[in-house]
This record gives structure tokens, sequence and C-alpha cells, in this order.
């Protein structure tokens, strides 16, 4: 007799009968219990140990993290949603295609738009409220110190307009001869300098930057310059077929790659924006722009904001300052950078275990520390950050001293810094970990009384060597208006003139 032709119910009969139901119901909403299941199946494990502060499980994979004063912003795919920095409660939930973070502390706030529809809100991070609304507007660009957006009434007749974080009218406002079908929603990319990281380590992990002097607009083969402190368009300039244009610093820097002998050589000559003379230039200092045959320059030059990262004739890896063309900092033979920003730079030692912290404009190392063969490094703004894997560690550092600020164990990103600690995450779970004591490792100097740790003859940062006075912060206590620094923002958050 064949199987199945007994009186007994048909079991495969009825799975695939259930089956089919569970379907129909979940493709017309009326139920669906695969997320629940897949959260039974994924239940929460604690992120890393020592354990975080608090930990969530959001409605998405997180595609952008910022700290603000009381709340973390979290951008995924089709939403945005705001939690509690103190105990990671949800405080508010919108269904948006993009999001962005604009200015800092309690002056931040949270654009959100849709793509291929005009216009965005700006909402208040901690409750939600809607601050202002835009129905024209078509890209939008967020900085710690301003909001920039443009319109177009049509295809080559645009306004780029700035806005303080929470301000209610622009700055000011120049016009754009279009913007290309390559930007929109939220920050597209300019001709800058791109981020130096890693990437267990989120791009903009120590949320939005100042905004830059100058920025670069790249439409329809050309490259708007537009002095950010003036609020008008200062050059329109036409690279050839060898050149690549970025800006950077205060400058424009134009990157000549020819290939000859076989080879690729490179010259690098910086501009001044108001008047077009040479500022300064460096011939064989490799930016890394072309990355293929025929020196084709696809590539904006690794850096930050002010300072932009070479190799020289010699393979010794370089950071120089845009803005007057000095070598800030120069490798060893076989000293690779791993992280840099306008202060500092983090390069693994020629041993291959060992991590070395710089501070820009110093020539000896501010410390030095034991990390393994395969270890990463980023910087971002509030700390340094070192990923070791086998075993998974994630270690803050302060970027000056070297002096560690946590320590855990755990193979999650670090997806965002404050000044007070770190939002770490692994698929959908997220969680806070913040800055403090930490216990004494072998091999790592016991902070001093002040809580720095000691680096061998180390006084301090001496005038004249690179390193910040008082009067060089701005109200977030960032540097600023030093040789390699923006202009200091005023006090409510808007650029100085």
């Amino acid at each position: 007799m064949a199987k199945g032709t007994t009186g007994g119910p048909c079991v495969k009969c009825l799975v695939a009968f259930v089956a089919t139901v569970i379907i129909v119901l979940a493709a017309t909403n009326v139920w669906n219990p695969f997320p629940t299941v897949w959260d039974w199946v994924g239940r929460n494990q604690p992120l890393s140990e020592p354990d975080v502060v608090w930990q969530q499980r959001i409605g998405g994979t997180p595609k952008t993290v910022t700290i603000t004063d009381t709340a973390v912003v979290v951008e995924e795919r089709l939403a945005v949603e705001a939690r509690s920095l103190a105990s990671g409660v949800q405080l508010w939930r919108k269904k948006v295609d993009w999001a962005a973070v604009a200015g800092g502390g309690d002056s931040a706030v949270v654009a959100i738009g849709h793509l291929l529809v005009k216009g965005y809100e700006v909402l208040d991070p901690s409750s939600g409220a809607v601050r202002r609304r835009d129905d024209q507007a078509v890209a939008v660009w967020t900085y710690r110190n301003a909001l920039l957006d443009v319109r177009c009434a049509g295809p080559r007749d645009c306004l780029l307009s700035a806005w303080a974080p929470r301000g209610t009218k622009p700055l000011w406002t120049t016009p754009l001869p279009g913007i290309g079908f390559v930007l929109f929603a939220d920050n597209p990319e300019l001709l800058g300098a791109r981020p130096l990281t890693t990437r267990q380590v989120a791009v903009h992990a120590g949320g939005p930057e100042l905004m830059p002097p100058l920025l670069g607009f790249p439409i329809d083969g050309r490259v708007h310059v537009v002095d950010t402190a003036l609020g008008r368009t200062v050059q329109e300039l036409q690279p050839d077929q060898h050149q690549r244009i970025s800006v950077v610093g205060g400058r424009v820097l134009r990157t000549v790659a020819t290939s000859e002998d076989g080879t690729c050589y490179f010259t690098v000559e910086a501009h001044d924006p108001a008047n077009g003379q040479r500022v300064w230039r460096k011939a064989g200092v490799n930016l890394r722009t072309a990355n293929g045959a025929g020196c084709v320059q696809r590539e904006n030059p690794a850096g930050s904001q002010n300072v932009i990262v070479g190799v020289s004739p010699e393979r010794r890896e370089l950071v120089i300052d845009a803005y007057d063309g000095r070598t800030l900092w120069t490798g060893a033979e076989g000293e690779p950078l791993l992280a840099v920003d306008d202060r500092y730079a983090l390069a693994r030692g020629a041993d291959g275990g060992s991590l070395k912290g710089y501070e820009l404009g110093v020539r000896a190392q501010r410390w030095n520390r034991p990390v393994q063969p395969d270890a990463n490094a980023a910087l971002a703004r509030y700390a340094a950050v070192v990923v070791e894997r086998k075993p998974d560690r994630i270690i803050a550092l302060d970027p000056r001293t070297g002096r560690e600020l946590i320590r855990l164990n755990s193979s999650a990103k670090v997806l965002a810094l404050g000044p007070g600690g770190m939002v770490i995450g692994e698929g959908r779970e997220i969680g806070y970990v913040r800055f403090g004591a930490v216990p004494e490792q072998p091999g790592i100097p016991r902070p001093g009384p002040d809580g720095t740790a000691p680096v061998p003859g180390d006084t301090g940062p001496a005038p004249g060597d690179g390193g910040p006075g008082p009067d060089d912060a701005g109200p977030d206590g960032q540097p600023c208006d030093g040789p390699k620094e923006p202009s200091c923002p005023t006090r409510n958050g808007a650029p100085e003139r």
C-alpha cells in the first residue's frame, strides 16, 4: 500500500496548509509572526563585557547614529528614531528616507526628508517636534555650526542657503548654476577630504564637523568654490584631464598626475581662492587620488577638514597642512598612518605590535601602547578608538595622552561618540557605555594624579609647537582660528564674517 493512503491524517498536507495560511495572512498584513519569531531566535545578548549602561533593539539596522546632549538619534533605512541618552527609552520615531543631524549639544537638530520629494523638516532631537519646514530644497548638508540647503527654479538656476541649526532665516544665500543629478537628499559628496578611518568605527562617529571655510561643488564637469564666510561663489574652475581639484583647509588644491616611464608622477599645488595665486607647491607627493592604469584621478585625498595625507617619494606617509603646505607629521619607514584629524595622528609602529599617538606639529610622539598586529584605529573628535580582534576588544583613549577612557570585550561596531561615552551596535542591537575608570593593564602606564597618562619628557605643548592655546577654542571648546583650523563660530552658531 502506498504511503499516505491509510485512514490517518496526512501530516505533510496539514503542514503545507498551515504554512500557506500563515504566508497569506502575512502578505495581507492581517497577522505576521515572522518578526516575533526572529526576535525570539535572535534574543538579546549583552553587547560587551563589562555590560553597557543600556541596550535596546531598534526597528532596523542603523545607517548613522549621533549623540546629542540628551538623545541618541538613529537613522535607519526607512525611518529615524531618537532614544534617551540616559536610559535608551524611545522618545519618538518617524518614517523617512533620510535623516541627518546638524548642530551640537543643546543646539542640535535633526533634518529629515524623503527621496525624490522636495523639501525637508527640522526636528528637535529630544521631542521630535517640528521647528522648521521647507518645501523646495532638493539637497541638505549638515554641520556642527550650520545647515546648508539648495533649491532650484530650473536646471541651471539654483540657490544655496546657509542657516544656523536652529535659525529661522538664512544667514546668506548665493546662486549656483544647477547642482547636477548626483546631488540629492542629505550630505551629497563634495570635493573635500575623505576621512581616514576603519570600518569597525562609523565614518562620522564623532558627529557633524564644523562647516569648512570653502566648499567645492562639482557641477557639469566644473568646480564651483563657495566661500562660507562671505556667503558667495568665489571661483569657477575647469580641471583638465590630468587634474583633480579638491577644496580643503581654505585652499583650492590642484593635483596633477602624469604617466611617464611606466609610473605616475604627481604635483600638488594650493591656490588662494580670493586671487587665484599659488600659495604652495609640492612635487612628488602622492595623495592617492589615482588608483589605476593611466593615472586617472577618481578619489578625493584622504585627510580631515584642514589637513591632507600623502606619500613622499621616499614612501613615507605625510600629513600636510592644506592651508600653508607645512608638513605636520612624517612617518618613519614602515610606519603606516591609521587615522588623522586636525589635531592628532595615529600610526602603527614599524614592529607591527604598537600604536603611536602624535599631536600634529609636535615632533615627538605623545604616547605609545602595545596592540595586536591586526588592530585598527580611528579618531572621532572625543576619543581615539582602537579595535582589536581575537579576542574582540574596543578601547577608547584620550588622543593626546593615550589614557584609557573605556575598555570593552566586544565584537560590536562603534557607531557614535560623545563627550561622556559611546554607542556601540551589532545588527539591530545598540547600547551605550560611559567613559570611566579602567583597571590597570600590564605594559600600559598608570594614569597620573591629574588623570593623564605620563609621557616621558612631556611638559605640554610649548608656544608655537602646534598645541592650541586658551584663545584658540570656540564656544564648544574645540580649537579654531589657528594656522590649520577654521574660523571660530560666534555664540549663536553662525560662522564669523
